[in-house]
């Protein structure tokens, strides 16, 4: 199986209201009334899911992640100890853990880290209480510019086998793949596409803001291969070079468009 890249809760939080935006957008068409049970799946370091805690104080809500480091920070974050944090690899994690059927499962930001990721929704919607909820966000932007721009680097680079390996990640559907997908699973189902026009820096403190962001997320494979120092800097320099020119610096700061894919399934009722 892929490793997993490893990951900076914060680095990853540097951007948190940009990154926040999608999660708030998704969970708006969950329509749950008092569920019992919600899961958060790659729930991360922590604030989204202690979002769900929030909308529903009554629910047992539980946050599942394979990244340790991730959790360290959730459980650091929540500190009345409102969320059950449960350390698993989502290609693995059975649903029968949680010991009752859950009334929403959430995965946010998360799936297109998965191999394979369509095969397990059909053991998540049947794990779903009856009438229960299944949203999902992916990002689909990896032909935009700073990604093409990351692999077309990795490939100049002295190693470029291994980080092209790396950086070959499993695919995202579209739209209408979830939504044909879970309707076949037998779920009413809402999917759509958002880009986002994010602006980054607009005060000018940073001279790299997308490479700023893509090293807390994307970019990640490539820092787990190269150490700091002459390896890692033969890949940063042109890619920020790059990166900077594909993402001009305007009044306003620096514009990064973003596009993502959502998808929220309910399973029907006495099914």
């Amino acid at each position: 199986m892929r490793a997993q890249p490893s990951w900076d809760p914060a680095a990853y939080a540097r951007f948190g209201e940009q990154r926040s935006r999608p999660f708030a957008d998704l969970l708006a068409q969950v329509r749950a009334d008092e569920p019992e049970l919600v899961v958060d799946l790659g729930c991360g370091h922590g604030p989204a899911t202690l979002t769900l805690a929030r909308l529903w104080p009554n629910a047992r809500v539980v946050g599942v992640d394979g990244a340790e480091s991730m959790l360290e920070a959730a459980r650091a974050l929540d500190t009345e100890g409102r969320v059950e944090w449960v350390q698993a690899d989502l290609a693995d994690w059975d649903p029968a853990t949680l010991g009752q059927a859950p009334d929403v499962i959430v995965t946010n930001s998360t799936l297109q880290w998965v191999p394979g990721h369509l095969n397990l929704l059909p053991t998540w919607v049947d794990a779903l209480a009856p009438g229960g909820w299944l949203a999902l966000q992916v990002p689909n932007n990896f032909d935009a510019p700073s990604h093409a721009l990351m692999r077309a680097t990795a490939a100049t680079h002295a190693r470029a086998n291994e980080l092209l390996a790396a950086l070959d990640l499993p695919a995202v559907g579209e739209p209408k793949t979830y939504l044909t997908f879970l309707s076949r699973l037998g779920c009413t189902v809402d999917a759509w596409e958002t880009v986002y026009a994010h602006v980054l820096d607009p005060d000018g403190e940073s001279e790299d803001p997308v490479l700023d962001w893509v090293s807390s997320t994307g970019l990640r494979p490539v820092l787990d291969i190269l150490p700091e120092g002459e390896e890692r800097n033969a890949f940063l320099e042109p890619y920020a070079a790059a990166l900077r020119e594909a993402y001009p610096r305007s009044e306003i700061g620096v514009l990064f468009p973003f596009r993502r894919v959502f998808a929220v399934a309910r399973r029907k009722q006495g099914s």
